[in-house]
């Protein structure tokens, strides 16, 4: 772990829904955080997003820092299998299907994995930077040009995935974006109900305020009135 790691977590259903399917974790002593979003669309997104966090609870706290990312790359994949089989065994079958990002910070070094369109955004020198990018119908059109990012804000498909844990086939395809840690840096991993409703400037000055931060973002999304689960975790060096 890194010296003077500190961290914040906070979630809740949001302003219209009345069952939370996100999940989180916090490992401090393992640099280790994540956020985990049930696919709303599927039955039990609570079950699925529950048990990857689980899994990635597993993980020794006195495990070597080479080991960690390998660890964590197993259980993800472990955790999609089993979804899927669980998926399989219930009658009728369903899908048990939840987003997952997770950061790893050690020393100078971070790294976030990812599949969905939960989020993970670095604050640095008072600057937001999206490090990762939606795993989504909407993602996709914006990329190849069909939409323009304004226009995704409002689109119809905005909460159509097109990668999750749990979902397609038994091969589980995830992200990973590297960097190097710098001191001041905060980091943000959140489910989409936060961004989609606070602004990323809004975002910003939250992430570089004081107090219970996680809380104050998961707030400045209920005063929004969020639609969805809204979960938001910050490590900061």
């Amino acid at each position: 772990m890194s010296e003077g790691l500190r961290h914040w977590a906070a979630s809740h259903p949001g302003a219209i829904r009345l069952q939370n399917q996100d999940a989180y974790l916090c490992r401090p002593e393992l640099g280790l955080f994540s956020v985990a979003d049930g696919a709303g669309g599927h039955v039990a997104g609570d079950v699925a997003s529950a048990r990857v966090v689980a899994m990635l609870d597993e993980i020794p706290g006195d495990m070597p820092p080479p080991e960690r990312l390998s660890a964590v790359r197993a259980r993800l994949h472990a955790a999609h299998g089993l979804l899927l089989e669980q998926g399989r065994a219930r009658v009728p079958q369903a899908t048990l299907a939840t987003t997952v990002i997770v950061l790893m910070v050690h020393g100078d070094h971070f790294a976030f994995l990812w599949a969905g369109d939960s989020r993970g955004y670095l604050l640095r020198d008072g600057a937001l930077h999206r490090l990762t990018s939606d795993h989504s119908v909407v993602q996709e059109l914006v990329d190849s040009g069909a939409i323009t990012p304004d226009q995704a804000e409002t689109h119809p498909q905005g909460n159509v995935i097109t990668r999750a844990l749990g979902a397609g086939g038994p091969d589980l395809l995830v992200d990973k974006a590297l960097g190097t840690a710098q001191p001041a840096d905060r980091f943000l991993l959140c489910s989409d109900g936060l961004y989609k409703a606070v602004g990323p400037d809004e975002i910003m000055d939250i992430l570089a305020g004081d107090g219970d931060i996680a809380q104050r973002l998961v707030d400045a999304a209920l005063a929004r009135r969020a639609r969805d689960n809204v979960t938001a975790v910050v490590a900061a060096l």
